[in-house]
């Protein structure tokens, strides 16, 4: 019987269960989005029962609409929002708090408490971060002093922590009957909490930030075998686990030190593998763990962090209403033949890499009489490519290594309009792979590595193919103007938070 590998891709604004064959096309899948909280101004939350449950309903219609059973499937892995931070009782499985989301800004007084003493980067020769309400060890901080009982109850242990990998590994697993607790090292790498070298919770941070270490999950590698599904995933081993960037880049076959790639999804992720060494950055990016296959050495990788992208496509979708759906952004800018001299910055969580500036906020800057919704939209594609830019060049400058090709996925590189502009814009031709769901298929690569589906990350490289190629094709003057007039806008969104 032919055996397939299921991926959980638990992403910012929807759950999706995938399930890829041998050569790492996709034979089936299933969606479903939840709900975005905005209980104030710059809070962002999930309900984790909710997440939960859709991907259980996701993962039975995945395989009820090709007539597959959990027997059918070699392995499944999980890849997830990372950065987005939970606490649940370990004895009813019940979250004590929503969960909260990397966008979140509402730990932006804890950051300012703890840059005080020794700055900004006073934690990034251990955890390769830079201090900064994306990361989730704060969240818990904010939990743990917010939520009533919250703080006795990880102390003692009846408390379990995690990013959404934990939870629902710990729910597949059987939850309060048994759940595994556990995260991988990439995971565990965008806390804040966890030594990049020594790959441990590290004890001097968990004081610095009072975490109790007893609500912490063990971290394990990416790709190995940790336990056997139940419930919707009977039976079925669970080997693989990657945060979702890092398993763009696993599957997008960047394996070789100075391969990258950019993920457009609701923000934008730019890695860079580094080799066996992490590589501090000193331009505005992060060091982060990029996989570690089972007992091998650990690979790092470099990475830069863009906030806003997609979800400006969201934001005009659902809060504006100049689109009905996220489609009919392109056709929109489309209608204009450049962007009528607006720019829009969509600082919505302030500024990430390579600016980390928590004081900004979302701008629309050239408005004129002349401007219309095609203008917008064009300048909200736009913006993503500017972003972009500034984040490549900040990885050329890091590592030394020219970029001769950007590898491009993520549900926006269907919009040819903006690939084209990002070509142009970053001046290196803009790859799209056949398989653009590189997310999924990586935590499906973790897994079926870990169960001998696939034999070696050779076979990774041999089913990674180009779909199209962008070259850039705009004057450089042209360029030049366009990305100093997108600067001049950007110094408008600062210091607007203070």
């Amino acid at each position: 019987m032919t055996k397939y590998v299921g991926a959980i891709d638990q992403g910012t604004t929807s759950s999706r269960f995938i399930v890829f064959d041998r050569k790492g096309q996709i034979v089936s899948v299933a969606q479903r989005e939840h709900e975005q909280i905005y209980p104030r101004p710059g809070w962002v939350e999930h309900n984790p029962v909710e997440i939960w449950l859709n991907t259980r309903t996701v993962i039975f219609e995945a395989l009820e609409k090709k007539g597959l059973s959990t027997a059918d499937l070699a392995a499944v892995g999980v890849t997830n929002q990372r950065e987005t931070a939970l606490l649940w009782d370990r004895k009813t499985g019940e979250p004590l708090y929503n969960a909260i989301v990397w966008q979140d800004t509402r730990t932006d007084q804890l950051v300012n408490r703890y840059e005080q003493d020794g700055g900004q980067d006073r934690l990034r020769a251990k955890t390769g971060l830079p201090l900064a309400t994306y990361f989730s060890g704060l969240k818990l901080h904010w939990i743990l002093d917010n939520v009533p009982g919250a703080r006795e109850k990880a102390a003692s242990g009846d408390a379990l922590f995690g990013n959404i990998d934990t939870w629902l590994l710990w729910n597949l697993t059987g939850g309060p009957d048994g759940g595994i607790h556990i995260t991988d090292v990439t995971n565990a790498s965008r806390t804040q909490l966890m030594d990049l070298e020594t790959l441990e919770w590290d004890a001097d941070i968990l004081k610095l930030f009072s975490i109790p270490a007893a609500c912490l999950p063990r971290i394990v590698s990416s790709s190995e075998r940790y336990g056997t599904g139940k419930g919707p995933l009977e039976g079925v081993t669970l080997s693989g686990i990657l945060g979702d960037q890092q398993a763009a880049l696993f599957g997008q076959a960047c394996l070789n030190p100075g391969e990258a790639k950019n993920t457009y999804g609701t923000g934008n992720f730019m890695l860079m593998n580094t080799g066996e060494k992490p590589f501090p950055s000193t331009c505005g990016l992060v060091t982060t763990v990029g996989y570690k296959l089972g007992d091998k050495k650990a690979i790092y990788a470099l990475e830069g962090s863009i906030a806003i992208t997609g979800a400006l496509v969201q934001w005009l979708r659902d809060n504006i209403g100049i689109i009905k759906n996220s489609a009919d952004i392109e056709p929109l800018a489309r209608t204009v033949s450049d962007n009528g001299d607006v720019y829009f910055v969509p600082a919505f969580s302030g500024l990430f890499a390579p600016r980390w500036d928590d004081s900004a906020r979302g701008v629309i800057c050239g408005l004129t009489r002349y401007a219309n919704k095609g203008h917008i939209a064009r300048a909200a594609l736009e913006a993503t490519a500017y972003q972009t830019r500034e984040v490549l060049e900040a990885m050329v400058k890091d590592s030394k290594v020219e970029i001769r090709e950007l590898r491009a996925d993520g549900g926006m590189v269907v919009n040819e309009l903006l690939m084209q502009f990002q070509a142009d814009m970053v001046n290196v031709p803009v790859v799209r792979p056949r398989v653009i769901e590189t997310t999924a298929l990586g935590a499906a690569y973790a897994a079926g590595l870990a169960v001998g589906y696939w034999h070696s990350t050779d076979d990774i490289v041999q089913n990674w193919g180009v779909d199209r190629r962008w070259h850039p094709k705009m004057d450089a003057d042209k360029r030049e103007q366009l990305y100093s007039r997108w600067n001049k806008a950007v110094t408008r969104s600062l210091g607007w938070g203070d």
